[in-house]
Parts: C-alpha cells; structure tokens; sequence
C-alpha cells in the first residue's frame, strides 16, 4: 500500500524539481525595483506595467492527482502568457494579460511576504492523495498548495494563482 503513496509524491517532486531548476535557468537576473514598483532610475510612470524583468517572471504548473494531465502556464514579464495542455488536451494557447492584471501581478510578485510563502520556508510538504496540486515558479523560490481540506495556503501565492487562472482559461485560446 505505500508504493502508490510514495510513487504518487514522487512524481510530483520530480515534476517540482524539474520545473524549479528550468525555470531558474529562464529567469536570469533580478532588477531591483525603485519607489513604486519601477526599475530604479527610467522614470516610468507607477501606475504602468513595469519593464520587463527576471522579477516580473512567474510558471504555474498544476496536475490532479497522479493520472491528470500536467498544466504548464508562463507568463513574461510584459505580460504575454503560454499554456501548454490547458485544457488537458494537448494543445497550446497563447494570450496576454490586460494592463489591470498585469500591474496586480507585478505588484504581487514585488510582495515581500513571498519569500516567506516558498515551499523551503514553510517546510511545505504534499499531504493529499489525488487533489489538485499548483506549483507556482517565482524569483522568491516555489510556492506548491493543493486543494485539500484544510490545508491553509499561502495569502499571496493564493491571489496569484487565482489571478493567474481566471486570466488564462482552460480552453484553447489559439
């Protein structure tokens, strides 16, 4: 009985892992950001998107259960956005973040109090078998929640998850 337990965890440390380390390659190097969330010294105006940086970068990878098809979504700093198998059938969608949601996820992603909802802070281990799992990728580290009973989430991941999923839909987009 405890092999598919553990095959089941391992899978998604695997996943986890795997995500994490190429992500960390695609992220490159953190722009300190200024008063206001802008990239010290260019003067943009604070109630614009941000210049694109590693910072402004964020990966969602989700999975249901052991057997469910695995949903990777990237979104690039200027707000354009890649799902691959969103739908859980294979097929790629593209499409970009409007100005509103991409300023609230700059400003989420800017949050201090990221870094201490990082999967290595919290000591986070996965404790459902067969729930939703979301990994969220950020410059602060991985953030993993998953969609158990009483399992409390991190606030911040929380609200990026949220926006992040309400803003590219299951469904093939293109």
């Amino acid at each position: 009985m405890a092999f598919p337990l553990w095959s089941r965890l391992s899978v998604l440390s695997v996943a986890a892992v795997l995500v994490a380390t190429l992500g960390a390659c695609a992220i490159g190097p953190v722009r300190r950001a200024g008063a206001g969330g802008t990239p010290a010294g260019d003067g943009t105006a604070s109630d614009q998107p941000v210049a694109p940086t590693g910072a402004n970068r964020v990966s969602l990878v989700q999975k249901l259960g052991s057997d469910g098809p695995l949903r990777t979504l990237n979104v690039e700093p200027d707000g354009r956005w890649e799902c691959v198998d969103c739908a859980g059938d294979g097929v790629t969608s593209t499409g970009a973040l409007d100005p509103g949601r991409l300023r609230r996820l700059h400003t989420l992603l800017a949050d201090p109090r990221l870094a201490g909802e990082t999967d290595e802070v919290r000591q986070y281990r996965a404790s459902c078998i067969d729930a939703l799992t979301s990994s969220l990728l950020t410059t602060a580290g991985l953030i993993t929640s998953q969609d158990c009973p009483g399992e409390e989430r991190p606030p911040v991941a929380e609200e990026i998850l949220v926006l992040l999923t309400q803003a590219t839909p299951a469904e093939p987009t293109s």
